[in-house]
């Protein structure tokens, strides 16, 4: 059993953040932990207020799973301000500097998620510059969307060729790899992926769906589970690209405003595989 934590903030809809998080993780067939960030008061129609949780007891949190239970990977979400995003960046860092020279230690995917969907500020615009320089360089991979990664590389983004180099600019922050997806451009869904060495255009069809809500959050949690279970990265983000396009097509409307996805579609998992 693969134990994969999540560090994002509570959404009560379960369409993102936490809930669904540990819906993704879950129907992957792996166990979700989480350390909750926030609490957000929301429904499908948008994001009405939103609560920071002390960077202390975030703290709390993510040293009592750290010190019981082996995270095979982990992921951030919703980390709301500078405070607590320096805190997880602190505490993650000790983790693992806990292995020891030489020892293999978990992988880390940053969702980096600064505003909803429905347009409330989800991180404080003083937290970017500690994202960039305290949590990215411990990355595995970064999962910016399209406008996460113009702010995170000050590069207006209006295509493929944008996309490369805004990707560019962000591996050099540190981390290992960057995918920038490129869902909210129009045409074909091609999300970018490069580290030092490569550059991979992911294809896919670009579905036209209101059912969108929490897109971000289930791609960077299916990559996490792929990783924890050993996956090269480019293989863990063609896994998850599958995962979302699936639960996407399934995906319902709960309530009045935007639709979720169906995590839970039926698919056989182990076809990601193939």
């Amino acid at each position: 059993m693969e134990y994969v934590l999540s560090i994002a903030g509570s959404d009560p809809c379960s369409g993102a953040g936490i809930q669904a998080d540990i819906k993704t993780v879950s129907s992957l067939n792996a166990y979700g932990l989480s350390v909750i960030t926030a609490i957000t008061v929301q429904n499908t129609t948008g994001v009405r207020r939103s609560h920071p949780l002390a960077p202390g007891l975030v703290s709390a949190q993510l040293q009592a799973l750290l010190e019981d239970i082996p995270v095979a990977a982990a992921k951030t979400g919703m980390l709301c301000n500078r405070a607590i995003t320096e805190q997880v960046a602190q505490d993650w860092e000790r983790h693992c500097l806990s292995f020891g020279a030489g020892s293999a230690v978990p992988p880390l995917v940053v969702d980096p998620v600064m505003n909803a969907q429905s347009g409330g500020q989800l991180l404080e615009p003083g937290a970017v510059d500690c994202l960039r320089e305290r949590l990215l360089p411990l990355a595995t991979i970064v999962t910016p969307n399209i406008a996460e990664a113009e702010i995170l590389s000050g590069i207006k983004i209006n295509g493929l060729s944008d996309m490369e180099e805004a990707g560019r600019q962000i591996l050099r922050t540190g981390c290992s790899w960057v995918v920038v997806t490129g869902g909210h451009l129009p045409g074909a869904c091609v999300d970018v992926a490069l580290n030092r060495d490569s550059l991979i255009h992911f294809e896919g069809e670009h579905i036209n769906s209101r059912n969108d809500h929490g897109t971000g959050c289930a791609f960077s949690a299916a990559i996490s589970v792929f990783l924890a279970r050993g996956e090269p990265v480019p293989d863990a983000i063609r896994m998850a690209k599958q995962y979302v396009a699936e639960a996407l097509r399934s995906g319902f409307p709960p309530g009045r405003g935007s639709g979720v996805l169906n995590h839970f579609f039926g698919f056989n998992n182990q076809a990601l595989a193939t």
